[in-house]
């Protein structure tokens, strides 16, 4: 029954708020706002005997806030891509929590557009963001039907810099599209830097471990404009459009 509700709540939900796609966005929990990284920066290095180990790590953070930027950006860009506020065909979704996804809702909220945001409960709680549509926030018990709602509905899936839980979804998505389990879409991971570093591509087509044109489904940006680029071309490419409320080959529904 729980899975059932977990399923239906936010299935009904979005139908109710004419949400036909999203654009998923994953990042960080721990990626901070750059005035508050600045702050904590300045407090740190201008306290008496600041812990050197602290002011490295916060220095660190203020570099890490222009992905937040990025992601704050990218939400406006595609929030104001719609007709105004109660255009729900085409909308941002996150995982609903602090950091990179707070960014993403924060920049759709700041241009009064709506966005999505499937938190889910953990031992360390993490409570929802204050940037999310009302209607369009729901929470979870359990991952799977939580993954099964983000991919339900995407037309690209972007990944900010982020640790396991972005990892895990990222691969989770480029199996389902390498496997045939889903429609292939765009996704786009920002911070080509880090993530040539973090994961070395090149190195599984080398050993075998995938093939060459598996690199194909991933591509990289620098830039909120630069994330929306790489969609758009994607979508022309194949002469369709991000915004078609149709899909050339849907999944079979569990609702009428």
């Amino acid at each position: 029954m729980r899975l059932q509700l977990e399923y239906l709540k936010p299935e009904l939900g979005f139908r109710d708020q004419g949400v036909h796609h999203t654009i998923v966005v994953f990042g960080s929990t721990r990626l901070q706002d750059p005035e508050l990284a600045h702050q904590c920066l300045v407090e740190l290095e201008q306290a008496p005997g600041a812990d050197p180990d602290a002011v490295r790590r916060a220095r660190a953070d203020l570099a890490r806030s222009r992905y937040y930027e990025i992601g704050r950006d990218f939400g406006r860009l595609v929030g104001r891509r719609g007709t105004g506020p109660n255009d729900h065909r085409l909308v941002v979704m996150t995982g609903g929590g602090p950091g990179g996804m707070e960014a993403v809702n924060r920049g759709a909220y700041e241009v009064g557009a709506p966005s999505v945001g499937l938190n889910i409960a953990l031992p360390l709680e993490q409570e929802p963001n204050g940037y999310l549509t009302r209607e369009l926030s729901f929470e979870f018990r359990y991952f799977a039907l939580r993954k099964l709602h983000f991919m339900m509905r995407a037309r690209a899936l972007v990944a900010l810099p982020g640790g396991y839980g972005t990892l895990d979804e990222l691969f989770e998505t480029l199996c389902l599209i390498q496997t045939g389990k889903r429609s292939p879409l765009p996704v786009v991971l920002v911070g080509e830097s880090y993530w040539r570093k973090l994961v070395d591509f090149d190195f599984l087509v080398d050993e075998g471990m995938i093939d060459p044109e598996d690199l194909d489904l991933i591509e990289f940006a620098e830039t909120a404009q630069g994330i929306w680029d790489c969609i758009l071309a994607w979508y022309q490419e194949r002469h369709r459009s991000v915004f078609d409320l149709t899909d050339p080959d849907p999944e079979p529904g569990l609702l009428p």
